[in-house]
């Protein structure tokens, strides 16, 4: 499988039309967005020209999306909200969980993130890709470049159910591909001169990134 990951769209033409390239060019299986997708403002016109792509999007909010918008991505042929929910592509399992609640030096997923993530962890084993907007504590997540900004409850679900690849953003600078145990973090944070990434995921488990 060949999937194109990104996150922090935020509503951006200039991305979109990045997308659109790529997806044209790449001719992926599936393109994940990993949360901040849209705006408050402009959710149903983002979501107008994701659904409108030749591969079926999957994605999770974040914390700069509507609050509805997986409820809004329910209502489109070519698109699939992965919280709450298991969606398998080409015969790969994808899982996620939305929501993104900025705390200080910390992430929390939601206000109920331990019952969230108990119910996430059932749906995740070992060639699950798992989908979030935040990315684990520790793991491509310095903020500003001086400070951890990760999800704590997320390190510790990849620990214990070892996924074979985790796609987040939300730390726009800390953008890159990185290991957490047995599983390979992405985060694919779109910007000025970063259009997500593209990962094969090949017959054997093994996986290789690049940088479009």
């Amino acid at each position: 499988m060949n999937l194109y990951a990104v996150a922090d769209v935020h509503g951006k033409k200039e991305y979109l039309d990045r997308i659109e390239r790529i997806v044209r060019d790449w001719k992926p299986d599936v393109l994940v967005a990993a949360g901040d997708v849209a705006t408050r403002r402009d959710a149903a016109a983002v979501l107008d020209r994701l659904d409108g792509l030749s591969v079926p999007v999957l994605l999770v909010r974040g914390n700069m999306d509507p609050p509805n918008l997986d409820s809004l991505a329910g209502r489109y042929r070519n698109l699939t909200s992965l919280d709450g929910r298991e969606k398998i592509v080409s015969g790969i399992p994808f899982a996620g969980v939305s929501g993104t609640l900025p705390v200080p030096f910390r992430t929390r997923v939601c206000l109920h993130e331990d019952r969230e993530l108990e119910n996430l962890r059932g749906r995740v084993r070992r060639e699950t890709v798992l989908v979030a907007h935040p990315p684990p504590l520790g793991v491509l997540d310095r903020a500003f470049g001086m400070f951890r900004a990760g999800s704590s409850g997320l390190r510790d679900l990849v620990l214990v159910a070892e996924p074979i690849l985790y796609l987040c953003g939300h730390i726009h600078e800390a953008a890159g591909a990185e290991r957490l145990g047995r599983t390979l973090v992405v985060n694919a944070a779109m910007g000025r001169k970063r259009s997500g990434a593209l990962v094969r995921l090949g017959p054997d488990g093994e996986l290789h990134v690049e940088w479009p």
